[in-house]
């Protein structure tokens, strides 16, 4: 398994370590390959070519090879076209003289298989000399068909969450009382890694006016790299919990069961994401039958399609309704919340995020 490990702070590690349990109860014996300092069996530098023959000399002892794949795990940031050609074409070639090996596309930039960027021969190997390629939603199934040239046989789609299990009980009143919350209020959620993309802003914003219903927006969650940009979204979040009553920040880094939790005690998980390919936190609601109210970006829709509770929104304004409504039900001032029209709930973010994710700042 090649992948970002824990205890680094990641959210491919983290999905890759549910994938190497199950595939240990299977019976499997598997290690893992890590391109930082963690709790995998190898570590190596996979970015460019010396990092490509590493892993293919290393991959030679083994039966099969999965890729959790995103660019910045393999390619310089920032990237060129040069640097892309010298370290697509490495990568391939290391897939194609290894075992037989998959990539789990977890992003890449579909700007890459346009026939006008120098690189997109070297990206269309890369990906065409995988065994196999598995995705999550069948729009990714289609970029890798159409955009990259990758035989339709070879891509494969994967349940995001097909590994997941849950790490404690289902039992709202315990999980409430353990994490000092209180049992009769209608509980928001935004949580995971405290960065732009998430759009957590977008959800104190809109909950303005709910706390008069008896209700509460919980975010929890740490920066996941320690730069410019996430401290100054993080400031800009504990300033607009100031100013929102019923809002309450969890800033720090959550561990695997506290954050199952943080789902159970949770009566609505809210996803305000601004960019995002899939997500594991709709994946982890879904496994303890929470709500969910998420924005109809990248993969999100074909994701959420079989979530028997899930609302998707398209704009800030959808997304106050969205919560309105699912907290209609809490609280004795309803006439009073239900006056205040979505424009007053919601305001613009200085925080827009559009285009390709770099990986030093976003994750899943």
């Amino acid at each position: 398994m090649v992948s970002p490990y824990p205890p680094w702070r990641d959210g491919i590690g983290a999905y890759a370590v549910q994938e190497v349990r199950a595939l240990r109860r299977l019976g499997h014996h598997v290690e893992v390959v890590s391109p930082q300092p963690s709790a995998a069996h190898h570590h190596l530098d996979l970015i460019g070519p010396r990092g490509a023959l590493a892993l293919s000399r290393l991959a030679r002892g083994f039966d099969r090879m999965v890729v959790q794949f995103h660019p910045d795990v393999f390619y310089r940031h920032p990237a060129t076209p040069g640097s892309r050609i010298a370290e697509g074409v490495a990568l391939g070639a290391a897939l194609r003289t290894g075992p037989p090996a998959e990539i789990r596309l977890h992003e890449v930039d579909h700007r890459w298989a346009d026939r006008t960027d120098p690189s997109a021969r070297a990206s269309r190997f890369l990906f065409r000399s995988a065994d196999r390629v598995t995705v999550h939603v069948p729009d990714h199934q289609t970029l890798m068909i159409d955009s990259f040239g990758v035989d339709p046989a070879r891509v494969a789609l994967v349940q995001h969450g097909v590994d997941f299990i849950r790490r404690v009980s289902d039992d709202r009143v315990v999980a409430r009382a353990m994490l000092g919350l209180p049992a009769d209020e209608h509980i928001f959620l935004c949580i995971g890694f405290i960065q732009p993309h998430k759009g957590f802003d977008r959800a104190v914003q809109a909950f303005r006016g709910l706390d008069q219903r008896g209700a509460s927006l919980h975010v929890v969650g740490a920066m996941r790299v320690d730069d410019p940009t996430g401290a100054d979204h993080q400031r800009e979040l504990e300033h607009l919990a100031r100013q929102v009553p019923g809002v309450h920040l969890h800033l720090g880094f959550v561990s695997d069961d506290s954050f199952d939790s943080w789902i159970v005690a949770a009566d609505t998980v809210v996803l305000p994401y601004r960019h995002i390919w899939s997500s594991s936190v709709a994946e982890r609601a879904a496994l303890y039958g929470r709500p969910v109210i998420a924005t109809r970006v990248g993969g999100l829709a074909d994701q959420l399609g079989s979530h028997a509770n899930a609302t998707l929104v398209d704009d800030n304004t959808e997304l106050a309704r969205a919560m309105r409504s699912a907290g209609a039900n809490q609280g004795a001032d309803d006439q009073r919340s239900a006056s205040i029209e979505p424009a007053e709930l919601v305001s613009g973010t200085s925080w827009v995020f559009d285009g390709p994710a770099d990986r030093s700042t976003v994750a899943d």
